[in-house]
């Protein structure tokens, strides 16, 4: 009996403890979310989505102006990007009242090519997928100068509102407007927030004098952009003008 009385304190303890478990395989299998997912497709859940991917696609797909000729972004200058730099320019310099110096673009940042026709909404999105917001800056120029120096030595990016050569990797004969850099003035620059912050290595934004947050997504600005330049019967066009020219090439 006592044996008895010891044995069923021990399995009651035993059974109110948790049995620890340990990890002794993991299986996997890739499995891709392509056009052979499809016929695997929930019916039912297909259809429930159905009206709501009719309205979704009517909108997305709504012609907003159109495009005058196949763009893309690539460096040193490029259609693409010196229309969305012409673009920050307008909008920033709407937004203050006042005309803006230098728009600052990432090519890195436009993800896809225009191509000549229709332009709609979707196609917007696609160039423009991210959340960023139009932001304006005030920069001394030896600091702008700094990040034209870099430009350089990675063969350009987007730029509005100056010129300069790449030369022996260096940027030379820089111009803001039309005239000469000045190291000691302070510049205005119109940019995004992701750039402003210091990424894709452009430091040299982060020594501002000033920042303003305007709050206007970039996607919204180049939407509005489109509309009115349709709205005034105008197509969207751009061209090469010398913003960036490596004689190296």
């Amino acid at each position: 009996m006592k044996k008895i009385a010891l044995l069923f304190p021990m399995l009651l303890l035993l059974s109110c403890t948790s049995p620890k478990w340990a990890l002794t395989e993991i299986q996997g299998a890739k499995i891709a979310l392509d056009a052979s997912v499809e016929p695997t497709a929930d019916a039912g859940f297909k259809s429930f989505l159905a009206p709501y991917k009719q309205q979704l696609d009517a909108r997305m797909d709504e012609v907003i102006g159109y495009i005058e000729q196949d763009m893309r972004a690539h460096k040193p200058e490029s259609l693409l990007s010196n229309w969305s730099a012409d673009v920050y320019l307008q909008r920033a310099s709407a937004y203050l009242g006042a005309p803006v110096d230098v728009a600052i673009v990432n090519l890195g940042g436009l993800r896809t090519q225009l191509s000549a026709g229709p332009f709609t909404v979707r196609k917007v999105f696609e160039l423009m997928p991210f959340e960023n917001e139009l932001v304006v800056l005030w920069l001394k120029g030896s600091d702008l100068d700094d990040l034209l120096q870099f430009f350089a030595r990675i063969g350009g990016q987007g730029v509005g509102g100056l010129r300069m050569q790449i030369s022996n990797g260096k940027a030379v004969g820089i111009r803001v407007g039309n005239e000469a850099l000045d190291a000691n003035k302070i510049y205005i620059i119109a940019t995004n927030d992701y750039l402003a912050e210091g990424n894709d290595y452009m430091t040299a934004l982060t020594r501002r004098v000033k920042r303003v947050d305007t709050g206007i997504l970039v996607r919204d600005m180049l939407l509005e952009h489109v509309r009115a330049e349709h709205a005034a019967g105008r197509t969207i066009h751009a061209k090469l003008e010398g913003r960036i020219v490596n004689n190296e090439n």
